[in-house]
């Protein structure tokens, strides 16, 4: 390796060292910088596993629920690339908006972004051993020495001076066994996985939003039928209650009303809690706090349900999801812990070099015969250690095998996440199918009662029921809406959010405290 910095010259205070002593030490320690070996195993990365699929069986396509809000019949396509603002595949300005407000504020995201920060000056700080440490020092002291001492005394033969020495220290660690090496490799992988976290965020964030949007959308819609399901029962109740004046019904239908009327009332507090929750969670994850919620804007027909979605092999799964590389960095830096354990155990050589002045008063330290100098160097190896050394190494070891173990259950789990989410929007579609066949025919037998109602052949209490009937498949159909969209969502954030399709990545940035002004 190159050490341009040892041809560097002594500062003009110092005295003019020998060359040739100066050659022989630059020499020496780049000889044994460029002859040196790191030792410790050298990291590969580990091999994918061989798959096609995610799952035994795949549909190409989802089934379709025409002419109705996220009822489009959904196609997986490995050729579709997987672009990093997927949620814009929604189509909805108000979620872009909302997830661009995130992305800005999101103290979750800004910690990760600081914790980059913290990893990236961490390794800058490593990359420092490469270099000789220099310092530079001025003393000053006055000193008396007693008559007839041995100790040396100036040439003046005073026993009472002042002494001035100003001097430029230079040691330097060559890295013959690949210990500083080894380290700023861990640093490195440890700032990678780091990055690959706030990636992870990143996507989990827009996901949340996502989600957050699409079930404040669901719970408003199930809240608004569930509020007219009351007044249905409430209308029926009344019903009942002059039918029972009159003679018309029994005190158990009005009971059983009564009750039905009751358990439906008891369901709206939980409603109302639930959206208020997520009203709540979208402001925090804006960077706002509860009571700076935006208002409600989103409805179920406001998002699109994407067509075609992208779906990528295992292969590339693996290159891609921010926890798998997030594992694979976490078991770089282990492999090169084990290097660090090992360079600890070998000897370390240090070369220093001193130069400077020396004089009885500041304005003779330049002086000509006021100056000294000199060249050492030093090995140093652990002998007896009570054993911690070998088992230092012998941990080191053992952590590479957890965190290799650790990214095989990572890339397992990534593959499950995948499998989990298309199986649930197939699924998903086959439940909006029914669900919408459900609410067809509970219209259909509203009309016909109200029909039957007003040509005499039915009572207004056989048209409440068929009205009520009609608002349950409703809240159904609305519910299984919201899970394919949220589902599609899932599957965005499963596959790795497109990240390396961003114009740039996460990089690390000077951050202010808090305090800072």
């Amino acid at each position: 390796m190159p050490l341009p910095w040892l041809n560097a010259r002594a500062p003009a205070a110092a005295v003019a060292s020998p060359p040739k002593a100066w050659l022989r030490l630059g020499a020496l320690a780049a000889a044994l910088a460029l002859s040196g070996c790191a030792v410790g195993p050298d990291f590969k990365p580990p091999t994918a596993r061989a798959s096609d699929s995610y799952a035994a069986q795949l549909p190409r396509k989802t089934v379709a629920t025409p002419h109705l809000a996220a009822g489009a019949a959904q196609h997986f396509e490995r050729s579709v690339a997987l672009p990093a603002d997927w949620w814009t595949a929604f189509h909805s300005a108000p979620l872009n908006a909302l997830i661009e407000q995130a992305l800005a504020n999101n103290h979750d995201l800004k910690a990760a972004q600081a914790a980059l920060t913290v990893a990236h000056e961490t390794t800058l700080s490593g990359r420092g051993a490469y270099a000789p440490n220099v310092s530079a020092g001025l003393s000053a002291s006055r000193e008396q020495d007693p008559p007839g001492a041995l100790a040396p005394v100036p040439s003046s033969n005073a026993y009472l001076y002042n002494l001035f020495t100003p001097q430029v220290s230079v040691s330097y660690v060559p890295d013959v066994f690949g210990l500083n090496r080894r380290t700023v490799e861990s640093l490195t992988a440890q700032e990678d996985a780091v990055r690959y976290q706030l990636l992870a965020t990143q996507i989990t964030l827009s996901a949340n939003v996502v989600a957050t949007a699409v079930q404040e959308a669901s719970l408003q819609a199930q809240l608004d039928a569930t509020q007219q399901l009351v007044a249905i029962n409430r209308h029926m109740l009344e019903i009942l209650e002059r039918q029972l004046a009159k003679g018309y019904a029994s005190r158990l239908d009005v009971a059983a009303q009564t009750t039905q009327l009751a358990q439906l009332n008891a369901t709206l507090p939980p409603l109302v809690m639930q959206l208020q929750q997520q009203q709540h969670l979208l402001a925090v994850l804006l960077g706002r706090t509860p009571g700076e919620a935006p208002p409600a804007a989103f409805t179920l027909d406001g998002f699109t349900l994407p067509a075609t979605l992208p779906l990528s092999l295992p292969s590339a799964l693996v290159a891609q999801r921010p926890d798998v590389l997030q594992a694979e960095a976490n078991l770089h830096a282990a492999s090169a812990q084990i290097g660090v354990a090992e360079a600890t155990r070998l000897p370390q050589i240090e070369l220093t070099a001193n130069a400077g002045r020396t004089a009885l008063a500041i304005g003779e330290v330049f002086k000509p015969g006021s100056g000294f100098w000199n060249l050492g160097a030093a090995i140093s190896a652990p002998i007896f250690q009570g054993g911690a050394l070998m088992h230092q190494e012998r941990a080191a070891k053992a952590a590479y095998v957890q965190a290799a173990e650790q990214y095989r259950s990572t890339v397992l789990t990534a593959f499950q996440n995948v499998a989990d989410v298309l199986s649930a929007l197939q699924q998903d579609a086959e439940g909006l199918k029914a669900a919408a066949t459900a609410a067809d025919a509970a219209k259909t037998t509203l009309d016909l009662s109200q029909r039957q109602w007003k040509d005499g052949y039915a009572g207004y209490l056989a048209v409440l029921g068929a009205e009520q009937s009609y608002q349950q498949a409703r809240i159904a159909l609305v519910q299984a809406q919201a899970s394919r969209l949220a589902d599609t969502a899932a599957l965005y954030q499963a596959l790795g959010g497109g990240w390396w399709q961003a114009a740039d990545t996460p990089q690390a940035h000077s951050v202010r405290s808090p305090d800072e002004k």
